[in-house]
């Protein structure tokens, strides 16, 4: 009898706040001013904020 496991990676689709703040090596107030800025596309779960990875990564990249 074969048993077949799979394993899936997960990847991340989205970035937090903290995790913007330690990509750019920024402080807090920074990063949330930054979201609010309308450079990326933003999304807000009630009080969380999520940053598409793909839209974050597209102005990161543009911003060289």
């Amino acid at each position: 009898m074969k048993i077949e496991t799979t394993q899936t990676t997960t990847e991340k689709r989205a970035y937090t706040v903290p995790e913007i703040m330690e990509i750019l090596q920024i402080g807090r107030n920074n990063a949330y001013d930054l979201c609010n800025s309308n450079s990326f596309n933003v999304v807000r779960i009630g009080k969380l904020i999520r940053i598409p990875k793909s839209s974050f990564d597209r102005w990161l990249d543009d911003s060289k």
